[in-house]
């Protein structure tokens, strides 16, 4: 009898609950930076500036965490319910960056269709972009006709010479991530922002590390 009183007691307190996280998340302002991981443990990480796998060749990143102001993780958890349906999972390849980093960037690669001018600076660097890709059960990659940080027409939207199942990942892709909030940057399948990003003040602070 105590027992059963203890359940429905405890039963009756998890709305109190889940209403007290509900509170506390609608306090965090969208302008704010939040750690992805703390959100959602559905996503996966290849975070590609936190090792030497990428076109600078150096490790820029003390470590890998992925930080998005609010408004950005909202919009993008908002696209994860949408590929759950098909078994899908995102891997983020860069999320926040701060400023400094770009700076690297582009005395690397001072193009602006593939690495944005420091001096205006990037989505990126405001908490308003994140490079991504689609994942299958397996954890397996979608074939989307190239790797990250492919500087060429063949990573661009426009670009249309590739194989039917490339074009039809980069089609539901793009449907999935506009449809959330999200808007494309034209040179790269892999990037997108939140709509109304370049708003968003530049940054350059660096995360903790454990």
């Amino acid at each position: 009898m105590k027992i059963h009183l203890i359940l429905l007691l405890a039963i009756g307190m998890i709305p109190q609950i889940q209403a007290q996280q509900s509170e506390e998340k609608s306090t965090i302002a969208d302008t704010s930076f939040v750690k992805v991981s703390a959100y959602s443990s559905d996503f996966v990480y290849d975070l590609k500036y936190a090792t030497t796998d990428n076109f600078l060749g150096e490790k820029v990143y003390n470590c890998g965490e992925c930080y998005l102001r609010y408004k950005t993780l909202k919009a993008l958890l908002v696209a994860q319910e949408k590929i759950k349906s098909k078994g899908y999972k995102f891997k983020l390849f860069d999320c926040y960056r701060p400023l400094s980093v770009q700076q690297k960037m582009w005395a690397l690669v001072s193009d602006p269709n593939y690495v944005a001018d420091p001096a205006k600076g990037s989505l990126h660097n405001r908490g308003g972009a994140v490079d991504l890709t689609l994942v299958d059960k397996n954890g397996t990659e979608l074939d989307f006709g190239t790797s990250f940080d492919f500087f060429g027409e063949q990573a661009s939207h426009s670009y249309l010479e590739l194989e039917k199942v490339v074009l039809k990942n980069r089609t539901y892709l793009k449907k999935v991530m506009t449809e959330s909030g999200f808007t494309i940057f034209p040179s790269e399948w892999w990037h997108y922002n939140i709509d109304g990003g370049q708003e968003l003040p530049i940054a350059n602070f660096t995360w903790p590390c454990n």
